[in-house]
């Protein structure tokens, strides 16, 4: 039938929800591996640029992440943040499909476990109407509230980065 199951545990451990893309390798062992594929992982050096550009036009430190993991950063220490685990704050904001602004939440999320930065502005990535990720704008030493152009940054990159992926 061509199916594989992946016992529900695993699914947990790794956050497999039914209809998820996986890529199958192989090694020269004969083991078949099993990983998450991500689309913004593909554009993960065009997206280390494009954090690299907003963080220039911004006080803010900048992380851009698929569903899992961060995949680029900018404005703040890169082997600290990439490929560190979103947490479930920043998951619910990509399925909220909204703009989240700390300023006028009033809560203070973190973005990714075991960073200590807060979220700023997070916008998600959508790309032919499916969540594929988030764009953020962290706290760090001089940005401590988000202006209007730190939103509309963030705004633009996620559709950007959206855009990018349908293509």
């Amino acid at each position: 039938m061509g199916r594989v199951v992946i016992p529900k545990e695993i699914r947990r451990t790794m956050r497999i929800r039914e209809g998820d893309p996986l890529e199958i390798y192989t090694s020269s062992g004969g083991e078949v591996i099993f990983k998450k594929y991500s689309p913004i992982g593909e554009l993960s050096q065009f997206a280390a640029q494009y954090a690299d550009a907003i963080s220039r036009s911004s006080t803010a430190g900048v992380i851009i992440c698929d569903r899992e993991h961060c995949v680029a950063a900018a404005g703040i220490s890169k082997k600290d943040t990439i490929e560190r685990r979103v947490t479930s704050s920043v998951e619910e904001i990509a399925e909220s499909r909204k703009t989240y602004i700390s300023a006028s939440s009033g809560e203070q999320l973190k973005a990714l476990e075991g960073l200590d930065n807060e979220i700023l502005v997070a916008c998600p990535i959508l790309s032919a109407g499916d969540i594929s990720g988030i764009v953020a704008l962290l706290k760090n030493e001089q940005a401590t509230t988000p202006s209007e152009s730190d939103i509309k940054l963030c705004e633009v990159a996620a559709v950007f980065l959206g855009k990018q992926m349908e293509e």
